[in-house]
This record gives structure tokens, C-alpha cells and sequence, in this order.
């Protein structure tokens, strides 16, 4: 199997990124594996689509190694094109380009993953899907039973009337935003609120969730294929854990990482999610948890599987390789015959 993975930028990947980890497991698995930046994309002029990528290195044991060589100033790198290609894995971040003032890169990785599935390459996740699902908007789609009260406005005074109508405690977030970055707690104090919206305005909506009891606390769930992602009887989770008076869990915002309890109610949220996931081609997803709801699904820069993997001492990474080869199996009997967002999510 060729596969490519799309990232922000090779140079600042890290070694326990979930990205480094999936690409370290498909080079251990003897596939071709190229790691390729955004900014290095190119359209040719024949419809091809590729750009100079990083070689990944072989025989590299560790993650750690495997990603020093990748980086190292004089490391291989080879121009390609959809030709060398089986699979195109979408794993950059849209926004923390916006966050890095390349508002030009947010849409441009689905933009070249629509362009390399019409030349036959398995995109994941399905990239007409993430051209909508980028942003939190995708998640009221859902059932309302999973999620919580939500609205997304720009009217300061919306907001204040949400705020009542939810016993005066609710959640801000910029609709488009990640790890934690412009997160507000805004409790009974409205004092600060045209500060706190202020803040969220400059890169779009704001988005406001009811407060649930335990949001210090919530549980990243993987889902493949629109199914819970379990190894050996162990599910891929991770409880995140706020620390000091943060109240926001994120890893990035210096929320901690813990093996993660998996409840029956967790289980049934991701039953009731999963056959929209697998419709839309979401191959890979994790599922953001507080109390009895899911407040978040992310689909196209998921992070964390290494650190649940390391807690419960599972290589969760190996298996997810495994299900894309089967993919590219299909893809290879069929001769191209099935659409790419059914293979997307076909195990």
C-alpha cells in the first residue's frame, strides 16, 4: 500500500502526535509511506495533484526515531503525484492555520483531497463530507438527545437570553476553533461577557453549550469505520482532566490525560452517531464526552490515540492501518467501481 499523509507542517510534528504515530505504523507494516506538507501541494497540469513529500524512513523503531528522521534537514524527499498513491489522509488542522494567519491553507487540503479522489485515490476521511464537517456547526446534524442546548450567533443579546434560559452557566466556544483555544466558563458574572465575545468575534461565530455537570472532565472516543475502535477488549478512550482553576480539559490547554472509564451511555452515543459517521465517509472520529453527552465530534485532525494507547498499554494504531489496507483491497478488486466515501467507512 502507498500511503500519504497530509499535514500542517512536517517540520513541526511531534512525536506523539496521532498523525506520527499512524504514519510510524504503516512504515512498520512495510507500506510506502510519504508525509507531505500543505504549503508543498501542487495541481499539475495534466489533473494530477501531489508535491515534494518527506520519505518515511525505514526501519525506524521507535516513533521518537522515526520522526527525527523525518525531519532531519538533509532527509529524503521525493516529488509524487496521485499516481503514487493508494490513499490520501487528510490529517492537517483547518484551524490552526487560521491561528497561523494562512487563512489560504484552511480549505485547501480538501480542496486537493476532492481533486486526488477524482483520480482514483482513497481520500479519507470522504472530503466533500469535511468541506461542511470542519467546523462544529456539523455536529447539530446529530440527534438532539446526544448533544447539548446549543446556539451559534453573533448577537451579544442571543447570547444573554441562552445564558438564562440555561440557569445562568454556559459554555463559549468559537465555532470554528480547537484544542481548548478561546474557550469560555461564563457563569452568573455577565460582567466580562462583551470582553469574552469579543474575543471568540475575531474569528467567526460563537458557539454556546449549556454547562453539564463534570465539564472539568471529559472522555475522547474513537470511532472507525462508524464503530468503536476496540483492541483486545479495550476501547479507545482517554479521560481528560482540567487542572488548577481551568475548567477546560483539552490537552493543549494542560488538561491531563487518564485511562478512561468506558460507560454503557458512552457506548449508546456512539451507537446512535455511528451510522451517520459511516454514511458521511468519516472513517476516523473521536468523540468529545462530558457527563451523559457528546459536546464535540472531530473528523479531520483527531488527536490523543497515542496517549490512550499508552495508558492502557495497546497499540491501537497497527489495527486502524489494518482496516485502511483492507480498503485499498477492495478498492483493488473492484476496479474503482466503488465510490469513495462507501469504502471510506467499508471494513
Amino acid at each position: 500500500m502507498r500511503i500519504t499523509f497530509l499535514v500542517n507542517n512536517v517540520a513541526t510534528e511531534v512525536p506523539p502526535a496521532t498523525s506520527t504515530i499512524l504514519s510510524h505504523a504503516a512504515m512498520k507494516l512495510g507500506h510506502t509511506v510519504h508525509v507531505l506538507g500543505i504549503d508543498q501541494l501542487t495541481y499539475f497540469e495534466d489533473g494530477r495533484i501531489g508535491g515534494l513529500a518527506h520519505v518515511a524512513p525505514a526501519n525506524t523503531r521507535t516513533k521518537e526515531t522515526f520522526l527525527a528522521a523525518l525531519q532531519e534537514k538533509d532527509a529524503p524527499r521525493e516529488r509524487i503525484t496521485t499516481d503514487d498513491m493508494d490513499v490520501f489522509w487528510l490529517r492537517y488542522n483547518p484551524s490552526e492555520e487560521a491561528e497561523h494567519d494562512r487563512a489560504w491553507a484552511q480549505h485547501s487540503g480538501i480542496l486537493f483531497g476532492r481533486l486526488a479522489m477524482a483520480r482514483g485515490v482513497i481520500v479519507l476521511n470522504h472530503p466533500d463530507t469535511l468541506a461542511y464537517a470542519i467546523d462544529k456547526l456539523y455536529f447539530q446534524h446529530f440527534p438532539e438527545a446526544v448533544r447539548p442546548a446549543t446556539i451559534v450567533t453573533r448577537d451579544i443579546d442571543e447570547i444573554r437570553s441562552f445564558h438564562e434560559r440555561c440557569g445562568g452557566k454556559i459554555v463559549m466556544k468559537p465555532l470554528n476553533g480547537y484544542g481548548g483555544s478561546d474557550v469560555f466558563l461564563v457563569e452568573k458574572d455577565l460582567a466580562n461577557l462583551r470582553q469574552m465575545v469579543d474575543t471568540i468575534q475575531r474569528v467567526g461565530y460563537v458557539m454556546a453549550q449549556e454547562f453539564l455537570p463534570g465539564d472539568r472532565t471529559d472522555t475522547r472516543f474513537f470511532m472507525v469505520n462508524g464503530e468503536p475502535l476496540v483492541v483486545d477488549g479495550k476501547y479507545a478512550a482517554l479521560q481528560r482532566v482540567a487542572q488548577g482553576e481551568d475548567f477546560r480539559s483539552n490537552m493543549s490547554a494542560g488538561g491531563k490525560g487518564r485511562k478512561a472509564k468506558v460507560t454503557d451511555r458512552m457506548l449508546e452515543l456512539a451507537s446512535i452517531v455511528g451510522p451517520k459517521l459511516k454514511r458521511d465517509g468519516i472513517f476516523f472520529a473521536g468523540l468529545d464526552i462530558v457527563a451523559d453527552r457528546i459536546v464535540e465530534i472531530n473528523c479531520i485532525s483527531t488527536g490523543g490515540l497515542n496517549i490512550s494507547g499508552r495508558l492502557q498499554d495497546v497499540d491501537f494504531a497497527t489495527p486502524v492501518i489494518e482496516m485502511v489496507e483492507r480498503k485499498v483491497e477492495i478498492h483493488r478488486r473492484y476496479g474503482g467501481h466503488i465510490s469513495n466515501i462507501e469504502l471510506a467507512t467499508m471494513r
